[in-house]
């Protein structure tokens, strides 16, 4: 059987933001190949694929070349390949070729700019999928989990900026807006984000990223509709619903915030923060029976948190 991961899976083993996996997959860069369930998975083989291309765009290759690159691995891969696989994965920046561990690899420039053995990364993959995930901390004052962290907490990525056809580009500002994010400059991000949507008005992923900074600063209406606009534009996002829910939560409109994290819940039902925010809002409104469900359904997800604590302890008091 052909292993699946799923792009929280991804995330958390190469620690890159599920927003950026997102669109590397929307603008047909790199991305998962398998369907099921109505939903896309990673096979290993994309697995070591979107690693290459996250290695040489830290490497400062240009985007034209690490997507030749990247086409060009895909090819070099058997369909078959696995974590076992005696393989080597190296680029001088300009090709990139798959072999045998034990021959001898010398790139044409003489510079390897990016090299990996598939054995150690598969090790890699099981040691990140059996760690406990780290639950992001909660912002501001409601009870809810934050919208605006990953379930998955991948660590910071440093991806500098990169060009494609030598021109500046939605995809450039879009990665220097995530840098400026990790480094905590909101105030950059969101020009950066700006200046991304400018030029491709449609990113999904951007609009749920802008979303999240405006919602911090308290522009509600905008957040609402730069949501909305992700959701049109990426209907199988289920961060920026997630998001939508939460804000309508924080605008009063709890009903409305509720059949939003259904759909999240029904869409993605490995989204656990989404199980335990609409496990507090259907308490909330009463329904006790239901908001069990969800909760239960949390702590089986992310049993070994923080936030498990306080999940037990709403489901103690849905109890008495």
């Amino acid at each position: 059987m052909i292993e699946l991961y799923s792009i929280r899976d991804v995330a958390r083993i190469l620690a890159v933001q599920e927003s950026r996996l997102r669109y590397w997959t929307q603008t047909g860069f790199v991305g998962p190949t398998v369907r099921k369930g109505g939903r896309f998975y990673y096979t290993f083989c994309d697995l070591v694929a979107v690693k290459a291309a996250k290695d040489l765009l830290a490497a400062n290759i240009p985007l034209q070349k690490v997507r030749k690159n990247v086409e060009a691995l895909k090819k070099a891969l058997p369909n078959d390949a696995h974590p076992t696989s005696k393989l080597r994965v190296c680029s001088d920046g300009d090709t990139i070729v798959a072999l045998a561990d034990d021959i001898a690899f010398h790139p044409i420039s003489g510079q390897v700019v990016m090299a990996f053995n598939l054995p150690s990364f598969g090790a890699h993959i099981n040691e990140v999928l059996a760690m406990p995930r780290v639950s992001p901390a909660q912002i501001g004052q409601s009870s809810s989990r934050s919208a605006f962290g990953d379930d998955a907490a991948p660590s910071a990525v440093e991806d500098s900026p990169t060009e494609a056809n030598g021109g500046t580009t939605a995809y450039r500002h879009f990665v220097e807006a995530c840098a400026a994010e990790d480094r905590g400059d909101s105030e950059s991000a969101e020009h950066l984000f700006r200046q991304a949507l400018d030029l491709e008005p449609n990113m999904a992923a951007a609009l749920t990223n802008l979303g999240n900074l405006v919602h911090r600063q308290g522009e509600l209406e905008e957040a609402r509709r730069l949501y909305e606009r992700a959701i049109e534009h990426d209907p199988s996002q289920p961060e920026a619903r997630y998001n939508l829910a939460n804000l309508l939560e924080d605008m009063g409109e709890t009903e409305l915030a509720i059949a939003e994290l259904r759909k999240v819940c029904a869409a993605a039902p490995e989204f656990a923060d989404a199980h335990y925010n609409l496990g507090l809002m259907l308490a909330q409104v009463g329904g006790t029976a239901q908001a069990r469900q969800f909760l239960e359904r949390y702590l089986e997800l992310d049993g070994a948190s923080d936030w498990a604590l306080h999940a037990r302890a709403y489901l103690d008091q849905i109890a008495a």
